[in-house]
């Protein structure tokens, strides 16, 4: 009886892959891509692969935002979709568009404004060296260039999101696909100026990502024109434009603090990779092949946390509260094993990688360093991930809001900077302390599920 509430029979995990697999292989390829991409900068310099690391770790806060506006909104749109309501996961897109408007607008000015003084917050000269002045440069223009991205990136959001929350999430997959390969070519042709193309170095890699942003938005929007009858939904989208208003504040009610959380997540992540670059540009060169490789094998894990939120939405939605919180919990211990198994291959296997990359030698072996560490803490934001999920799913996004980015800011963070300055250190000492305070967050995320504080329908 023990075994069968943690564990599901085959026909139970079958239903869970066909969600997750999807995610997984899209994810799997964009990181990957991703970490060609990184591959390739870095074999410009440290200065280099440094400049566009804060540029992506600033944009990362846009990226973010526009995803937690899209969640709040897609929480009724998975319950909509549970109970059948083609009228109310429409309103879901139209409020979801014109939220995707704002915040790129806002996004924009942002940066265009302040985005030599944003940079210089990871500028931090050391005993390793490193040209402070290249780092802002290349920085910069990079930023700039990425902007010309971020409407289609936030449009994409809207719709694919909206397919996944609908349960399609094999057609997002290949749009992303797409998207990525477009991103890995062009980098290639742009920053080694291949087949005639001009060698624009940083500029060149910007320029692939901005590129393929507007594939994968183009490959969305043909998909949902040919299927609109099979999509109801979309249908008469921009007709008759409105949202009741009174759906606009539920929305709006559960938009806003997920939008807040990943605003203050994703600048807690940015403080966090601030507070790693007091100690030097290497230190900021090996941070982000360290990142790049543990969101590679980190995969499993969220991807495993969007589709309880997608799953456990549905039953929500159906009023089958009982078999949400059945399937949650044996979907939890599915993510958290997954993680001890992707866990250990990266602690044999993650160490290689950063010796392709073409930086200085202590760079490298302070990423392998981080790799290793963050390897033996895998199932730590495994199950982090998998409780926030599951607690978004009944609409609990105050909750959640305090849960993720008020751990991060009021621990994390706090710890990265306090015991740099009262104690001075070394970062091997400092990084797993830090990453190690994720254990506080998993407590937390337990008793909310114990609770069962997210068990609702709210639609």
């Amino acid at each position: 009886m023990t075994m069968k509430k943690y564990f599901g029979d085959r026909a139970f995990y079958k239903m869970a892959l066909t969600v997750a697999l999807p995610l997984m292989a899209q994810n799997l390829i964009t990181n990957f891509v991703s970490m060609l991409d990184n591959l390739m900068v870095g074999a410009l310099g440290d200065e280099q692969i440094s400049a566009v690391a804060i540029a992506n770790q600033l944009a990362l806060i846009f990226y973010l935002a526009v995803f937690g506006t899209m969640s709040g909104a897609g929480i009724f749109t998975a319950q909509y979709y549970g109970k059948g309501d083609s009228d109310g996961i429409r309103y879901t897109v139209r409020f979801k568009f014109v939220a995707a408007l704002i915040i790129t607008a806002a996004a924009v000015c942002v940066f265009l404004a302040f985005d030599e003084p944003l940079i210089r917050l990871f500028l931090h000269a050391s005993d390793e060296g490193g040209d402070l002045a290249k780092t802002l440069a290349f920085g910069k223009s990079y930023l700039r260039i990425t902007l010309i991205g971020l409407l289609p990136f936030a449009l994409t959001q809207v719709f694919s999101g909206t397919l996944r929350e609908t349960g399609n999430t094999f057609s997002p997959m290949v749009f992303g696909l797409l998207a990525v390969a477009t991103n890995g070519l062009f980098n290639y042709l742009l920053i080694f100026g291949k087949l005639g193309f001009p060698q624009l170095g940083t500029d060149g890699a910007a320029i692939a990502t901005a590129l393929s942003r507007f594939v994968e938005l183009g490959a969305t929007l043909i998909y949902i024109f040919a299927k609109r009858k099979s999509l109801p939904y979309f249908r008469q989208l921009f007709r008759g434009f409105s949202v009741p208003g009174r759906l606009v504040r539920e929305f709006t009610k559960k938009s806003l603090p997920l939008m807040g959380n990943e605003l203050l997540w994703s600048g807690g992540m940015a403080m966090l990779g601030v507070a790693y670059s007091l100690h030097g540009l290497t230190v900021v060169a090996a941070y982000s092949i360290f990142t790049t490789v543990f969101q590679l094998f980190s995969i499993a894990a969220m991807s495993m946390g969007i589709s309880i939120g997608i799953i456990a939405g549905k039953l929500l939605g159906a009023g089958k509260h009982e078999e949400a919180v059945d399937t949650a919990r044996k979907l939890i211990v599915f993510s958290v094993l997954l993680s001890v198994f992707v866990g250990i291959l990266l602690f044999f296997s993650g160490g290689a990688i950063p010796l392709l990359y073409r930086t200085s030698e202590e760079s490298k072996a302070l990423a392998v360093y981080f790799i290793r560490v963050q390897a033996l803490l895998m199932p730590l934001p495994a199950f982090a991930n998998a409780s926030y999920f599951t607690v978004r799913s009944g609409g609990k996004t105050l909750i959640t809001f305090i849960f993720d980015s008020g751990m991060l800011w009021l621990v994390s963070v706090s710890a990265a900077f306090g015991l740099y300055y009262a104690f001075g250190l070394n970062i091997r000492v400092l990084f797993p302390i830090v990453q190690g305070l994720e254990c506080i967050k998993c407590v937390v995320g337990y008793n909310l599920i114990k609770k069962r504080v997210w068990v609702k329908t709210i639609i």
